[in-house]
């Protein structure tokens, strides 16, 4: 049985951080958390032909950049690059045309909540959102900066990407950024119990005080960090896009709990919170698989043969279906487990 490796906790300093080494603790002047070697690490492996039919049901979107799907709504929202668009199904009703929504430009990321979507177009300089059922979507500016990643909670957090920032858009009251020692703010996600920044160029996670409006300490995450999601428990998951694994931390405070390794191109990344089911999808194996999280290490209880180069997937959490998107056009998958 493969088991996570055994971590003992380790605070990988970044400049003005507080270095943490048995019982003593000094102040860094430099920067350890350099940029890694290859960058590039964290994009998708190159996915082969596929050689195996894929499960479930594939539905004719051309080439996909972002899925997602409102659970409330029972709607699939497919982000697709050529033209840019939304592309809104009924899961109800796969079978029937879907709606089309144009775009601005190409989108990053859709993080799904309850009767919304939010939009990262890192092209544009804004973030859009929208709503469900009505279908209207709404534009916030980021000032003039590529956002990648949103995060949803009391306050939209957006990592502005190579901006190397957060914007913080609360719900009242004048937008703000939180700076600092990022090199690259890829993804943000609000577990609950705290907020992390994924941080692609020195394949890091650093946690957020966004009342306080500064970065804090930073962890290294793999050889390749590539794609964050919060569970169930308080932690981040990570895909390690270079070394094959997942990665688990603490948010509160930042800790690596666990590595479990996932070989086969692990790269996107879904969380079902009504089953603890973590989705991964191994773009080298065109698979998608799932692993329950619960325990002390990853149980794998589903995997399946996808479409080609399988970089986005998600989930509805009402049915359990899997959706899994081909960047190479080759559609959009739903499976159900």
């Amino acid at each position: 049985m493969r088991r996570f490796a055994a971590v003992s906790w380790i605070a990988l300093p970044f400049a003005g951080a507080l270095v943490l080494s048995g019982c003593s603790s000094a102040k860094s002047t430099s920067d350890d958390l350099q940029i890694v070697a290859n960058p590039t690490a964290a994009r998708p492996a190159v996915s082969p032909a596929v050689t195996v039919k894929p499960a479930g049901q594939v539905l004719g979107t051309g080439s996909v950049a972002a899925v997602a799907v409102d659970a409330k709504t029972a709607t699939l929202v497919v982000a697709v690059s050529s033209p840019s668009a939304l592309q809104l199904y009924d899961l109800a009703a796969l079978a029937s045309p879907p709606v089309n929504m144009p775009l601005y430009g190409k989108v990053s990321r859709l993080t799904a909540a309850p009767g919304r979507i939010e939009i990262a177009e890192p092209d544009q300089g804004v973030v859009q959102q929208l709503t469900l059922p009505d279908r209207k979507l709404t534009e916030t500016k980021t000032g003039g900066q590529p956002a990648s990643s949103i995060a949803y909670g009391a306050d939209r957090l957006v990592a502005m990407g190579a901006g190397k920032d957060i914007r913080v858009l609360p719900a009242a009251g004048p937008a703000r950024t939180i700076g600092g020692q990022l090199y690259s703010a890829d993804d943000v996600v609000d577990t609950g119990d705290g907020v992390v920044v994924l941080d692609r160029l020195r394949t890091a996670v650093f946690s957020v005080d966004v009342a306080g409006g500064k970065v804090g300490e930073g962890l290294r995450a793999g050889d390749g960090a590539a794609n964050a999601v919060a569970d169930s428990y308080g932690r981040v998951l990570v895909t390690d896009a270079r070394a094959g694994a997942l990665l688990a931390f603490s948010a509160g405070p930042l800790i690596l709990k666990q590595r479990y390794p996932v070989p086969g191109g692990a790269y996107g990344i879904a969380y079902d919170a009504t089953r603890s089911l973590a989705w991964v999808t191994l773009t080298e194996r065109n698979e998608v698989v799932g692993f329950d999280v619960r325990g002390g290490e990853p149980v794998e209880k589903y995997r399946f043969p996808t479409v080609r180069q399988p970089d986005s997937v998600g989930v509805d959490e009402k049915s359990g279906r899997v959706i899994v998107g081909s960047a190479a056009g080759e559609g959009t998958q739903v499976i159900q487990p």
